[in-house]
């Protein structure tokens, strides 16, 4: 079955294809790769460790939902937490509360969160029984996941339900950490919280090589067995954590129009991308590296004659969480730390 993220996808497609300029600048110079064919790009540490212990809200509290409702909060003791990356629920227990954690999303894939139920169906749908029969305090969500109908049912049911901006940026991480610590009513922790992510951004960053020609990158979203194949380009949140390791991203270099257009072998071959970055999972559903390179295009573009392909894990690349600066040094890592 087509996950919710993949239907999200197509519907940002450009059925034209990929078309745009061609690859650009600083080709003379050498490039800061190490790496040298397929790799895995593994976070040091898979799991949430919580900024502080021992954590206690300061409730009552009003917020503004990014629906523009006014949600007043006056527990916390049973949260349900899901958007369609996880990140929510990685917030949650990154703030010291994931204690009252009672229902999530499939995406919220870390150790500490295994024990507590999904309350999402099939392609990530909200489940509006299951969250109900947790009896929650408050529901925490976006409008990457849905159906909106459910999210509605949730609010008219009396329970305070607070949207957050689904934004994919890494300038968007600090805002959105923030606003979950004031709707949990720890808004201090939430500054700490702030500052050590904003340091291991920053550390991540750093990785990348100066005064060497950045690497040509391109992410594929890429699911065999719905068929879809995809070339993402700016505002997919892969070109964020692609210019975080000092890379180009290919297809905002080409000026491609959507987040994600339909893959062609002459826009795969117009971006020459030096390395080609997927998802785990998608790399699994087309057979491995010889499946995707049998994919039209990529085989001959710099990336595929070179087995240059990266793959990480879905829950962790477009996350942008907290654990963000990690899956940055992760992909650094593999790129010029050698694997």
């Amino acid at each position: 079955m087509l996950t919710r993220l993949g239907s999200v996808l197509i519907a940002l497609v450009l059925l034209a294809g990929c078309g745009g300029a061609g690859a650009s600048g600083n080709q003379g110079q050498p490039s800061a790769l190490t790496l040298t064919g397929p790799a895995t790009a593994r976070i040091a540490d898979e799991d949430v460790r919580p900024i502080a212990t021992g954590v206690q809200p300061r409730l009552p509290v009003t917020v503004r939902s990014h629906d523009g409702a006014e949600v007043r909060i006056t527990s916390v003791d049973r949260i349900v937490a899901v958007d369609l990356y996880g990140t929510l629920g990685e917030i949650v227990f990154s703030l010291g509360l994931g204690r009252h954690l009672v229902g999530r999303d499939s995406a919220t894939g870390f150790p500490s969160a295994a024990h507590v139920p999904v309350v999402t169906s099939g392609g990530h749908d909200l489940n509006a029984e299951a969250i109900l029969d947790l009896n929650p305090t408050v529901v925490l969500t976006d409008t990457s996941i849905g159906p909106p109908e459910v999210q509605q049912q949730l609010r008219a049911s009396g329970i305070p339900v607070v949207y957050f901006n689904p934004r994919r940026t890494l300038a968007a991480v600090p805002d959105h950490i923030r606003s979950v610590a004031a709707a949990l009513g720890v808004p201090d922790v939430g500054e700490k919280l702030i500052a050590s992510v904003n340091g291991e951004i920053a550390a991540a960053r750093a990785l990348a090589t100066p005064g060497t020609r950045p690497p040509r990158l391109t992410f594929l979203y890429v699911r065999g067995s719905a068929g879809v194949y995809l070339m993402a380009g700016p505002g997919s949140g892969a070109d964020e954590m692609i210019k975080a390791v000092g890379a180009v991203d290919v297809g905002t270099d080409i000026k491609l129009g959507k987040p994600f257009v339909s893959i062609t072998s002459e826009g795969l071959l117009n971006a020459a991308p030096d390395v080609i970055l997927v998802m785990s999972a998608g790399l699994a559903s087309v057979g491995g590296i010889d499946g995707l390179l049998r994919v039209p295009g990529v085989a001959q573009t710099p990336a595929g004659q070179a087995r240059r392909i990266v793959d990480i894990d879905d829950t962790d690349l477009l996350s942008f969480g907290p654990r963000v600066g990690r899956t940055i040094t992760a992909l650094a890592t593999v790129l010029y730390g050698g694997r």
